[in-house]
């Protein structure tokens, strides 16, 4: 019997976890299909922790393990690569592996998952991309980090700071950021509509509103920002145009498909989504699927599914079994998305989380959402490793904080 081949591009919570859900089914009487994920970092990144790397609550290899690590054992071929181009008819994808390995790739495929994520859009201002900093990797972190050093370090006074956006991105990095910076920092917030977290919950807004006022936090409100230089950005308030000293600009306004979705001649939305079935095939085309920000639908109880992070680890599930489904000949299921609830972090031992009848702010709810994290990480072999150090990284900074300088002196 000839071997399947099952493609999956993008290795976040859609493409990381359809691929392990695969690796799980079994494959009876037949040759187990080659999946291949394909990836253009080495790491697999939990997005929602990645602002603890700015106050050192995490370190990297917890919210970033590598897919070599992550996949182990599994059988699943890890490609680390960028998608170039997608033929759809020739069910071929071009990658261009890393440098380590400069010759282009062509990959044959059964069943495609599409699950490359979001970019974000950096021409939404003259400047933005040549002097913001988007924060959706760790590359992104640390880029951020190592120009925090360097204001840090400096003699200046006051390090000024814009964060452009205020969804959910925007106040925890400005939550971050300000508890970091203390006093020396000055921490503003540009948001374009009336309000910060505009499609959250009344809890969880309240309870962020107040958390930034604690930190010291300017927010901005019916604020375009009209351009981004190297010391500086324009804003614009109704017919009021300022021009703002700033030290860095942290861009977390929007999301974009990629170009090589936005080239594919797949039905989509008006903003460039991919148009998907309830069982998540992309409509048209059985032998593809795809989950997550480029794509877009209705669940089984005709309920729109948001792009959000939540939405994608809940595909993936589903994603896995239909594509295991569509191979052994039996029948797809629909996908049935659950609003869990969301939580936020606030600072170092604060967040807010609303969802399942509870609602929780302060120290209580910091413990809850990480934990509630943990559960959700890759493997049980990670969450093992993380849990263990976690519990005891009280103990190992106490031993840390009694031990004597390296010198020997007191």
């Amino acid at each position: 019997m000839t071997q399947s081949n099952i493609c999956i591009l993008g290795g976040g919570f859609g493409g990381l976890y359809t691929a392990l859900r695969l690796s799980q089914l079994a494959w009876e009487g037949g040759t187990p299909p080659q999946i291949t994920l394909v990836d253009q970092s080495d790491r697999f990144v939990f997005l929602p922790l990645l602002y603890e790397l700015l106050t050192r609550e995490l370190e990297t290899w917890e919210i970033a393990p590598p897919f070599e690590e992550l996949l182990a054992g599994t059988g699943i071929r890890f490609l680390r690569g960028t998608v170039t181009a997608i033929d759809t008819q020739a069910r071929q994808v071009q990658v261009s592996p890393a440098q380590t390995s400069p010759a282009s790739q062509v990959l044959n495929y059964d069943r495609l998952v599409l699950a490359l994520g979001g970019e974000t859009p950096l021409d939404m201002a003259p400047g933005v991309a040549e002097h913001a900093i988007p924060f959706r990797s760790v590359e992104d972190a640390y880029r951020l980090e190592e120009q925090l050093r360097q204001l840090e370090a400096s003699d200046q006074d006051r390090i000024r700071i814009v964060v452009a956006g205020g969804g959910y991105s925007g106040v925890e990095l400005a939550c971050k950021l300000a508890e970091r910076l203390g006093d020396r920092g000055r921490v503003r917030i540009v948001e374009l509509s009336d309000q910060i977290l505009r499609n959250s919950p009344e809890f969880n807004r309240e309870s962020a509103q107040k958390a930034l006022e604690t930190l010291g936090v300017w927010v901005d409100l019916d604020t375009r920002i009209e351009a981004v230089r190297a010391q500086e950005i324009d804003l614009k308030y109704k017919e009021q145009q300022d021009t703002v000293p700033v030290d860095l600009v942290l861009w977390t306004v929007g999301t974009k498909v990629v170009p090589v979705v936005q080239a594919l001649d797949l039905p989509k939305s008006d903003r460039g989504q991919i148009l998907i079935r309830p069982t998540l095939d992309v409509v048209g085309h059985p032998e593809i699927f795809a989950l997550g920000d480029l794509a877009t639908g209705e669940d089984a109880d005709a309920q729109r599914v948001p792009a959000t992070a939540q939405a994608a680890f809940q595909q993936a599930d589903y994603a896995g079994w239909n594509v295991w489904a569509s191979l052994t000949q039996r029948p797809l299921l629909p996908f049935r998305y659950q609003n869990l609830g969301e939580m936020m972090s606030l600072g170092k031992n604060s967040a807010t989380l609303t969802g399942l009848g509870l609602t929780l702010n302060g120290p209580l709810a910091h413990v809850a959402r990480r934990w509630v994290y943990l559960a959700r990480m890759p493997t049980l072999e990670h969450q093992m490793r993380v849990g263990f150090n976690w519990m005891t990284k009280p103990l190992q900074d106490l031993i840390s904080a009694a031990a004597p300088p390296a010198n020997g002196q007191s």
